[in-house]
């Protein structure tokens, strides 16, 4: 595939070497439609945000600390990829992992931005500067999203604990603020698959600076302080997968618990009907 040559449809998700045009479709008009949040509109109070995810950071510190007792793994903000022996095939088959992205991601059909599928990325993500196109979502699986990607739901399932996985697409000159992620009993792995070279690339994380590189993974505790900078011209776009951390007991039963209650909160259930608005909403604005 030629990455020069992508459809102009693609828009600020152009790739390098393409001219910037105006997109031909309406991205807030569509969300309106999809019936999904809109990232414009000011932040509430969200009722079905799951307690232990409003009030919990309170007593994050105290948590994480049990869980990183727990831990059969580092719990650096960095992790050694040779850990995750699982990794080795992410790399392997990553040029097939991109064609679907690009094919899915950045085609025709526009990725919905983070904050119009999950409410709580609202504070902190760009409004449609950070998208995402889910595959799976906290254990839930968007089928019609996986039947487009089968080389990347492939790898994504066989990965041991496999919680979430979404291509991650970031627009150019876009800053996503410091922020953390729910718990420590999850780990993130990124497989870079669009890294721009016309600027700089890169992620804080702690007090460590690290960047992409394609057909390379990056493995890192999103619960450490991480903020994220593409300052070039062009998109950046990673697969994301979250998965829970190796644990010894009690550790593992206590994020287990966790994890299986927020995946049945109202919350995640909102999340999930979001995506499967996005896609009916494009269906019918295709039609």
């Amino acid at each position: 595939m030629d990455y020069d040559h992508h459809d102009a449809g693609a828009a600020m998700w152009r790739q390098s070497g393409e001219a910037a045009v105006a997109p031909p479709w309406m991205i807030p008009d569509i969300t309106v439609i999809s019936g999904a949040p809109d990232p414009d509109a000011p932040m509430r109070a969200d009722p079905n945000r799951p307690w232990l995810i409003k009030y919990g950071k309170h007593l994050r510190g105290l948590f994480d600390r049990f869980v990183a007792r727990s831990s059969l793994v580092a719990t650096d903000p960095v992790l050694d990829v040779r850990d995750f022996a699982w990794t080795a095939a992410l790399r392997e088959h990553w040029r097939a992992i991109r064609d679907e992205g690009v094919a899915a991601a950045l085609g025709p059909r526009p990725a919905p931005s983070l904050a119009s599928v999950s409410p709580d990325h609202r504070a902190i993500a760009p409004v449609h500067q950070w998208r995402s196109f889910f595959l799976w979502g906290y254990g839930y699986s968007c089928e019609e999203n996986r039947l487009a990607c089968p080389v990347t739901s492939a790898m994504v399932e066989a990965i041991p604990g496999m919680v979430s996985a979404f291509f991650s697409i970031l627009a150019p000159g876009t800053h996503i603020p410091a922020h953390r992620g729910v718990t420590k009993g999850l780990i993130t792995c990124h497989l870079g698959l669009i890294v721009p070279r016309d600027g700089d690339v890169r992620m804080r994380v702690g007090d460590r600076i690290v960047r992409w590189a394609e057909g390379e993974t990056l493995v890192f505790d999103d619960t450490c302080d991480h903020e994220v900078w593409n300052d070039t011209a062009h998109t950046r776009v990673v697969l994301l997968v979250q998965f829970r951390r190796p644990l010894r007991q009690p550790g593992k039963w206590f994020v287990d618990r966790f994890l299986g209650w927020i995946r049945g909160s109202a919350f995640v259930q909102e999340a999930r009907d979001n995506v499967h608005k996005w896609n009916d909403a494009m269906r019918a604005f295709e039609d």
